[in-house]
């Protein structure tokens, strides 16, 4: 079921007793942060603030703070449902490259139409319209102490390619500086950053538009990681199986989902200097130090008449994004396995907060092939932050970490089984020597043979008999054990 808005889903959670509606006026000034990390941390409710000091509008925080709650935005029980809609699809894809059958494609036209923005002539988004922005009226939260400032968290930046008109939807925290002006904290990797190099030597002002909620949907699919030039509201359109609805900005050349609560319209100048920006509390759990970022000029806001305001916080894991990152991982998986086939599954632990580490199982058939598939994985996309990789063998439960590490302290010898690959790290990374480069690690935890150059035999894991283990079930309550 796809959301019509934002509202709709906060609606969807109350039914099912996922909102906690809170009336005490409490600040954006670190209290609703404060709050948050406490029911973040206890695997509670999503929050909606109905009484923020200084703003007339509600907050809504840790909506997708679950894996229940993140699989509810992507319209599915379960993360794994919507994983097996994505790998049923590929294989779809790959019978008709060998045998077009006709009458399987008929239905699949409703998927893809789903995946292609429908252009409205009016929005909810723009019941509003006030050419006199003041972004001080909105509650914009001060998440952490050392934090630079107000920090917009949540929000869908729009920009467009000058040269092929390709939009991108990308997600760049931005911190406010004025009643009309903020960062855009796009790192160099990013769509964002690339399109503003090319407006700088264009010496052309680079329109953005800022949208504020809608279909939660849209706001993962911001996040995920696509081949560059794929546009995520035709993701989001697949996710929420139905097309995203799109409406013309008032004073920009761009478009943003019609049903969004906010739209802040404006300009990034690429021959105006850049602008110190941070720290902030980032998901890495430490602050992000200062830098240098564009500046983005707010012209308008447009919004509902009575909109939501969407926030997240990000720190020390387990938090809302962790869960989001859980979706990249399920949802994902069959796209990696198409590129890297040998890969069973994966797992991106919650401490490694998305880049910091990844465990995957292999089917081992030939030597190096480890090797090759920290190789390969280091090649694909947001992938080459990740820090640490873990192999282990096919039979290995990625997702049983305290398994995976007797593995990892078990089956190494140091010198064979340990790579190091230098290469591009996140621009979060701060144990890095330089900015954005530094040394990725890679463990092969897997069995070792004669293929491997290991010449002694290689024990067995310790394993109790089934018939035993059976037995053992059948007089299990019988023999009234505690525990």
């Amino acid at each position: 079921m796809a959301y019509k808005d934002l509202q709709s889903f906060i609606d969807t959670l109350e039914a099912h007793g996922e909102l906690c509606r809170i009336t005490h006026e409490v600040d954006p000034y670190l209290e609703i942060t404060e709050i948050t990390d406490r029911v973040s941390k206890a695997g509670g409710k999503a929050l909606l603030f109905e009484n923020v000091k200084g703003s007339d509008f509600p907050v809504l925080i840790n909506a997708m703070g679950s894996y229940r709650r993140i699989a509810m935005a992507l319209s599915c029980d379960s993360l794994e449902e919507k994983q097996n809609e994505i790998a049923e699809l590929i294989r779809w894809g790959f019978s008709q490259a060998k045998s077009i059958d006709i009458p399987s494609i008929i239905p699949k036209l409703s998927v893809f139409r789903s995946f292609f923005p429908k252009k409205v002539r009016k929005g909810a988004c723009q019941e509003v319209i006030d050419h006199d922005p003041d972004l001080t009226k909105l509650p914009i939260l001060t998440c952490w102490p050392q934090d630079g400032g107000p920090f917009f968290t949540l929000p869908l930046v729009f920009t467009k390619d000058p040269d092929t008109g390709v939009s991108n939807l990308g997600m760049y925290r931005m911190q406010v500086f004025d009643k009309n002006t903020t960062g855009m904290h796009w790192h160099i990797h990013k769509d964002g950053s690339h399109f503003f190099q090319k407006y700088k030597e264009k010496k052309e002002l680079m329109p953005v538009a800022v949208a504020l909620g809608g279909d939660p949907a849209i706001t993962y699919a911001s996040t995920a990681p696509l081949p560059e030039g794929i546009y995520e509201i035709l993701f989001a359109g697949f996710l929420r199986g139905k097309p995203v609805e799109m409406v013309d900005c008032v004073t920009v050349p761009l478009q943003v989902p019609s049903d969004a609560e906010f739209v802040l319209e404006g300009y990034v100048d690429p021959e105006e200097p850049l602008h110190t920006e941070g720290p902030f509390g980032d998901h890495t759990g430490y602050y992000s130090l200062e830098g240098k970022y564009p500046v983005f000029h707010v012209k308008c806001i447009t919004r509902k008449k009575k909109p939501v305001y969407p926030a997240t916080i990000v720190g020390k894991p387990p938090m809302e994004d962790c869960f989001m990152a859980k979706a990249t991982e399920r949802l994902f998986l069959p796209l990696l396995q198409l590129v890297v086939p040998e890969v069973i599954d994966m797992e991106l632990p919650l401490s490694g907060v998305f880049h910091n580490c990844a465990v995957v199982s292999i089917r081992k058939r030939y030597p190096g092939q480890v090797q090759k598939v920290m190789y390969s994985l280091w090649g694909l996309g947001q992938m080459m932050y990740t820090k640490m990789i873990i192999v282990v063998d096919e039979n290995v439960d990625v997702h049983d970490l305290s398994t995976v590490m007797w593995k990892v302290f078990n089956n190494i010898d140091a010198r064979r089984d340990i790579l190091f690959a230098d290469g591009p790290l996140d621009a979060l990374d701060h144990a890095s020597p330089l900015p954005l480069k530094g040394t990725r690690i890679g463990i092969d935890a897997t069995k070792k043979t004669l293929m491997d150059n290991h010449t002694r035999e290689w024990p067995d894991d310790i394993v109790m008999d089934e018939s035993v283990k059976r037995r053992i079930d059948e007089i299990w309550a019988d023999l009234n054990i505690e525990g």
